[in-house]
């Protein structure tokens, strides 16, 4: 137990030992570091000529002896490649960049030993190290990367694949002979993965390859995929858009078949959809039963029957080939008994709705003129009312006043009847023509004297005339309760007599209104209106 822990405490006193010897030689590198100034990196393209800087800032209490340049190759070993003694000439030593290296300026100083290599190539890439020697503090440097770059030449493409089950490489990308190396991505939708490798190229190049797998289906085919290159060389990534190709057999896919393939049905057609990568070649319809109706006709991918009879009542197969295999797919066809032709279901229906609304419109027509006759009626009934104005010849208490009611001289007809005769006009109107009518009168003999006689309303009056009130159709009805209608032979106009209670007043309206006429009938002056 006791050899145990000490075997332990070893091990840790080692490693101990170790971190403090790393600590402190960064450290004396960090303090030396501080005042030997040069550039961390320097980039240049081949052919071109690069500068490379050194100084040393503070040497005060320091003496400066002697500058030595130093390359540092990725692979290989320190050489120098130039040396400054202030007491010697410049010295430079055999090198791959003797010849093409040089302090600058020149003469050189031990304060800005810088150096200058002209015609660079791509194996000058590595470390260069400016090393002073001084006294007391004896040697202190500092340390430059000279980046050699190469604008690599990128391309992308795709790699046509056929469906299955497995991975496989879809797309390819390359950053070819750049230097640095560089970066390849990938962005797509389809889910795979991409696998990438660098391999050395020409004059000390990097060329990257990539390539992206994936299980592909049919579905993939024409997805998007884009290879992206960043290189330090470009002032931005450079983008490669892509689809991808993927070859598989033919999907097929029948249209059209609607069950409802009933007897006598005519041109129905069925449609075989197909897709495929590479596009098909070859489209073929078949039966089930192995062979294709008489009523069938087969144009391409289309088969129409012509007339729906017992013989469809099978399966129809579509079968699509390209290079990759074969596609199908098939149609079970029901036939039906016949229907109803909805077209036939229509023009009833209309005849049906058509009906309907005529015998409606009839009954609204109807209806109407039932309304209108009624008014009519009503109409002629009222005439003589309230809008209806009555002259009558004399009145029976004014001509008793006179002494002229109730002689033979006055014409009563049937013995004692003194009223002169009535006639109507409707006064309302703003015909004038009708005015005159209701106005005219016809002359009638009775007892060898002329007298007027008014005559029957017509059927314009009657609709002219305005409507009564129930009060006037009352009064209207009083009235023609005590009219008296007498009927003369031959047809001849009636004569409206008007019954007198008080025979005085006759005479008198008799005389002072009655004016005779040249045709030998007397009219009233005055009208009296009831």
């Amino acid at each position: 137990m006791a050899r145990h822990d000490a075997r332990n405490w070893h091990d840790c006193s080692k490693m101990t030992g170790l971190l403090c010897l790393v600590a402190s030689i960064l450290l004396q590198h960090g303090a030396s570091g501080q005042r030997v100034k040069v550039e961390p990196e320097v980039s240049s393209y081949p052919g071109q000529t690069v500068t490379l800087r050194c100084a040393f800032t503070d040497p005060t209490g320091i003496q400066l002896t002697m500058v030595t340049w130093i390359y540092e190759p990725k692979d290989g070993d320190r050489i120098n490649i130039a040396v400054f003694h202030p007491n010697f000439d410049p010295n430079y030593p055999e090198s791959p960049l003797k010849g093409r290296v040089s302090f600058s300026p020149s003469p050189p100083s031990l304060s800005s030993p810088s150096i200058q290599i002209s015609d660079v190539r791509m194996t000058d890439e590595g470390r260069y190290i400016c090393e002073y020697a001084t006294y007391p503090s004896g040697n202190e440097q500092g340390i430059t990367f000279l980046v050699m770059l190469a604008k690599p030449q990128n391309s992308a493409s795709i790699v046509t694949v056929v469906a299955g089950a497995k991975q496989v490489v879809v797309a390819k990308c390359e950053s070819a002979n750049g230097r640095p190396a560089a970066q390849i991505n990938w962005v797509t939708t389809a889910n795979g993965n991409a696998t990438t490798k660098s391999e050395p190229g020409a004059d000390n190049t990097v060329t990257v390859s990539s390539e992206y797998r994936m299980i592909a289906t049919p579905v993939h085919n024409g997805k998007d995929i884009s290879c992206v290159v960043t290189h330090r060389t470009q002032t931005k990534a450079e983008s490669f858009p892509l689809k991808l190709a993927v070859q598989y057999a033919p999907q097929v896919e029948i249209v059209g078949y609607d069950n409802n393939w009933y007897l006598g049905r005519t041109n129905v057609l069925l449609t075989c959809h197909a897709k495929g990568n590479p596009v098909p070649v070859s489209v073929l319809w078949k039966t089930m039963s192995g062979e294709m109706p008489d009523t069938v006709q087969v144009n391409g991918n289309e088969l129409k029957v012509l007339k729906v009879d017992e013989a469809v009542n099978t399966t129809f197969v579509c079968e699509v080939k390209n290079r990759i295999g074969t596609g199908r797919d098939q149609v079970t066809a029901v036939v039906r008994e016949p229907t109803v032709n909805p077209s036939n279901a229509g023009v009833v229906a209309g005849a049906v709705i058509g009906s309907l609304l005529a015998l409606l419109l009839v009954a609204a027509l109807i209806a109407v003129l039932v309304t209108r006759s009624r008014r009519q009626q009503q109409g002629y009934r009222a005439n003589g009312g309230s809008d209806m104005k009555t002259r009558i010849f004399g009145s029976g208490k004014k001509a008793s006043k006179n002494g002229t009611g109730g002689g033979a001289g006055s014409g009563s007809v049937g013995g004692g009847n003194n009223n002169g005769p009535i006639y109507v006009y409707n006064e309302s109107s703003s015909h004038q023509g009708l005015a005159e009518k209701n106005n005219h009168h016809q002359p009638l003999t009775i007892g060898g004297r002329p007298e007027v006689v008014a005559t029957t309303p017509t059927a314009q009056d009657i609709l002219l005339s305005n409507e009564l009130d129930d009060a006037e159709r009352r009064k209207f009805d009083e009235l023609e309760e005590e009219e008296r209608y007498d009927h003369f032979s031959g047809g001849a106009p009636i004569l409206q007599l008007r019954p007198h209670d008080q025979d005085d007043m006759i005479g008198d309206y008799l005389d002072d209104d009655m004016e005779s006429q040249r045709d030998g009938s007397v009219i009233s002056r005055t009208a009296v209106y009831v």
